[in-house]
């Protein structure tokens, strides 16, 4: 991971940031005594780095771990139009990590969707209508090398492991068989996709249910991975402003071992293998396009099985998680 370099956090805010990753739900004071500072100092930095570098924790649902289908879509369009449709697809509650691309022509973003028939109601029947579209394509993930609850953070390697482990929650044993989300748990979930961090007073007004009620349900799902914590920033925090997808098509018999690969590289944020023209799609951060250049043409592309890499670097992000990015 190359050393961060950045006018907005310093090596303590990075250490914290790592200690939301592993419990984004920790208390300011259990994190204070881990990382050496006072609780007041710890909700200082927080936020500080709330207010100017975007940081949030949220509630993510697991789609792989439920069972859901995950699409990438890639929406060609006129260029006066990228813009008024990226907008458009962030107020869905069923997209996230939306960006433009190619010279403000392309519309990229992950799809989620929670029910049956919503996939069908964008990609056959809203998008396809829409006059500026010009090409949709669909990338199905398939398999998640890195990303969701394995955090870009991390990779710096702020914490020692003897840190992690204090910081780490205790949790339930996970119940045998598949998981699921019972309807009961829609106002729960809505509260912590809203703020992760959430008090149990809140999340107990949130809900209706007791606040013991709460904390056990919200303890299964942590623990079974249907729901996860995310912390979610700005890329330009940690010096890492340029912001591109690779579209790799590796050797069928290498799709593994290249997945796995990348998954351990300092700059990939996240890599999936893919249904679609190619094969994995992968989210690398890197200080400069010149560092972008460096990973692409080094271990980018001495790894062995690699047959085919497009770059597309993001012009703009228009939707994080799961609130549009302000201008």
């Amino acid at each position: 991971m190359p050393e961060m370099e950045s006018d907005v956090i310093d090596a303590l805010d990075l250490r914290l940031l790592s200690a939301l990753e592993v419990d984004g739900r920790a208390s300011f004071s259990r994190i204070g005594a881990v990382l050496g500072v006072s609780d007041q100092t710890v909700a200082r930095r927080y936020r500080r780095l709330a207010a100017t570098g975007g940081v949030r924790v949220l509630a993510v649902r697991d789609a792989y771990v439920l069972g859901q289908d995950q699409w990438m879509l890639r929406v060609r369009c006129a260029p006066d139009s990228a813009l008024a449709l990226g907008e458009a697809l962030a107020k869905r509650p069923d997209t996230s990590w939306i960006g433009l691309a190619s010279g403000g022509t392309e519309v990229m973003c992950l799809t989620r969707p929670r029910r049956p028939g919503d996939h069908d109601d964008l990609l056959l029947g809203k998008l396809p209508r829409t006059p500026s579209v010009v090409e949709i394509r669909a990338h199905q993930l398939l398999h998640r090398f890195y990303g969701g609850v394995d955090g870009w953070i991390r990779k710096f390697g702020a914490l020692t492991d003897d840190e992690i482990a204090a910081l780490r929650p205790g949790l339930p044993a996970p119940q045998p068989g598949r998981t699921r989300l019972e309807a009961d748990d829609e106002p729960l979930l809505a509260a912590l996709e809203r703020d992760g961090r959430a008090t149990y007073p809140e999340l107990q007004r949130a809900t209706g249910r007791s606040e013991s009620s709460v904390k056990r349900r919200l303890a299964a799902l942590l623990a079974s991975g249907a729901i996860y914590l995310d912390v979610e920033y700005r890329p330009e925090i940690f010096g890492c402003p340029v912001a591109a997808v690779l579209w790799i098509t590796a050797a069928p018999a290498a799709l593994s071992a290249v997945g796995r690969a990348l998954a351990a590289h300092g700059p990939i944020a996240h890599v999936s293998a893919t249904a679609g023209p190619s094969n994995l799609v992968a989210t690398a951060l890197t200080r400069s396009t010149a560092d972008l250049y460096a990973y692409l043409s080094g271990p980018l592309g001495h790894l062995e099985g690699v047959q085919h890499v497009e770059t597309t670097p993001f012009l703009r992000r228009v939707k994080d998680l799961t609130y549009p990015v302000s201008r």
